[in-house]
């Protein structure tokens, strides 16, 4: 299995993703016993139906015990655009400032659906 390596580093889209980063506003759409979801939205990105948020982020605790706690977090993007693989290092980005922001630094599986960009990671304390 290849490791793939993303350089967030991008000077072509540095200040995208600046600019992205710092609109970045979410808003909780749903609340369980167990897990959360949220709209997430972007300043140059909407769902194309609706013009709405560009995804949302769904996470799930699963609670082993009153002490462990694991963590799955999805993320999906709406708007095709983020699906365009010169904006990777953009949705590497978002994703993860999402999950510093909302999963803070707790263990997490992170799954991002957009497009050809989608990807898996695992953060670890």
């Amino acid at each position: 299995m290849t490791k793939k390596i993303i350089d967030l580093a991008n000077p072509e889209l540095e200040d995208k993703i600046k600019k992205e980063l710092k609109a970045l506003r979410f808003t909780k759409n749903f609340r369980s016993a167990s897990a959360e979801e949220w709209y997430v939205f972007l300043e140059s990105y909407h769902d194309p139906k609706t013009g709405g948020a560009a995804g949302k982020a769904i996470i799930h605790y699963d609670l082993q015990g009153n002490r462990d706690i694991y963590i799955n977090t999805t993320i999906i993007f709406d708007d095709p655009e983020l699906y365009k693989e010169e904006l990777d290092p953009l949705v590497y980005a978002i994703a993860d400032e999402l999950v510093n922001r909302l999963v803070g630094y707790a263990n997490t599986l992170l799954s991002v659906h957009a497009g050809s960009n989608s990807y898996q990671a695992e953060y670890v304390r």
